[in-house]
């Protein structure tokens, strides 16, 4: 047969507990960010412009290495199956030759991701996003 359980109450004398609300703490805070983007807005701006700037320099690099990548590939299409066939070509130059074409096609077929995340890293750059130092303020006065 189970023991019956008991009940035990005990009494605890009370004590106030004095503790800083977590309103206070993060209103201090939000200030403090603000003063810190006031004190360094030409600096973030600066940082802004460049960050633009690469985004787009690295665009750029994108295009022309797709462009290179399909040229590379159609002529590794041609000439892999002719090298694989003539037996005074070096196995370790056929093999890079076969890697090569497997880059290549790596670079191609994530050609629209890597332009996707190239045009969504310039959207958030841009001088109208929350970076902008007097939108950002604003944003977080209280």
């Amino acid at each position: 047969m189970p023991t019956p359980v008991r009940s035990v109450t005990k009494a605890v004398p009370s004590k106030t507990v004095s503790y800083v609300k977590f309103s206070d703490k993060l209103t201090g805070s939000i200030n403090d960010i603000v003063k810190i983007i006031e004190q360094n807005k030409e600096m973030i701006d600066s940082i802004q412009e460049v960050a633009l700037e690469l985004t787009s320099s690295i665009g750029s690099l994108h295009t022309l290495t797709v462009k290179y990548a399909r040229t590379a590939n159609q002529i590794l299409d041609v000439l892999l199956p002719i090298i694989k066939n003539v037996p005074i070509v070096p196995k370790n130059v056929t093999q890079m030759l076969v890697n090569l074409e497997a880059i290549t096609q790596k670079i191609i077929d994530n050609e629209t991701s890597t332009s996707k995340t190239i045009t969504d890293v310039q959207s958030g750059l841009r001088p109208g996003m929350p970076t902008n130092s007097r939108h950002m303020q604003d944003n977080f006065r209280l």
